[in-house]
């Protein structure tokens, strides 16, 4: 049996045990979440072991990336499950601090997000970025990894935070691990708990348009126009009847295309219901 993760919860402890760590050369990976943990969260810690001595997961439900009229109060919060599920993966290290220990008084003003902050998901929660780069950039302060992990869901955020280690010209390798879907291709997320049983059915088809636009490329669609109508005749056809965007994009620079290239990703963001989902695919097989 797997032994249980060290909890820590404060920063002067989760330095001195990382001090400790790199002391005997042990190299470190972070896996930062908000906790609510699944499987996809778990695929990460997974690949964190592969590649590192230690593993630390940071459990942070990060206040300043959730917008004024967002779930804030509502995401998932349950510490207990979650260090069960991390003991099951052998994750080292569990830094679950408090807002106060992440962002103390007298804390250097926010760093910026770069230009891949800009449009899509930046553009509709103008607040999310910002702190998510905060956060990031704290727990990259704090714990100094050699490499982190984060899941190709949050793919505009994997963008970001990229931009945010070459911008700042920081040692740290950031690896993007693939999507974790259910059985009926519904990407894993701490929010599918919101949904009742025909939200669930309706939200599987960001999937399913998803899929129809990667197999229609793969047959020699190079229109970004004909992909993202293929996709979108999926969601209208489930009744999602509020999406904030279907695109095509260049998975660099999160630019729309006109077509297809070899770095061409469709991301995606509907409601079904009052949640609001995110899905992304590569057009490089294999996918599907």
């Amino acid at each position: 049996m797997s032994a249980a993760p060290i909890l820590i919860k404060e920063v002067a402890q989760l330095q001195q045990q990382l001090g400790e760590c790199r002391a005997t050369r042990q190299s470190i990976a972070l896996v930062p979440t908000m906790g609510g943990l699944h499987q996809g969260h778990l695929s990460l810690v997974e690949a964190a072991n592969q590649q590192a001595d230690v593993s630390v997961v940071s459990i942070f439900v990060n206040p300043s990336q959730f917008g004024p009229a967002e779930d804030l109060s509502q995401y998932p919060r349950n510490l207990l499950h979650d260090l069960e599920l991390l003991k099951s993966v052998s994750a080292d290290i569990v830094f679950a601090p408090s807002v106060l220990e992440m962002y103390p008084p007298g804390s250097p003003s926010s760093i910026e997000p770069g230009k891949n902050a800009v449009r899509w998901e930046g553009s509709l929660r103008p607040e999310h970025f910002a702190g998510v780069v905060a956060a990031v950039y704290r727990l990259f302060e704090l714990t100094k990894p050699n490499v982190a992990f984060f899941g190709q869901k949050d793919y505009q955020q994997t963008c970001v935070i990229r931009e945010l280690v070459q911008t700042l010209d920081l040692d740290i390798d950031i690896i993007v691990c693939p999507i974790i879907r259910e059985p009926d291709g519904l990407a894993m997320s701490s929010r599918n708990t919101y949904l009742s049983p025909e939200q669930r059915r309706q939200a599987t088809s960001l999937y399913r348009g998803l899929r129809v636009a990667f197999h229609a490329a793969q047959k020699g669609e190079v229109h970004a126009k004909t992909l993202i109508q293929l996709a979108r005749q999926q969601l209208d056809a489930a009744g999602i009847d509020h999406i904030d965007y279907v695109a095509v994009v260049d998975g660099f620079s999160l630019e729309p295309l006109h077509q297809i290239n070899a770095n061409a990703f469709m991301i995606m963001a509907a409601y079904a219901g009052d949640t609001r989902l995110i899905d992304n695919v590569s057009f490089q097989p294999p996918q599907f």
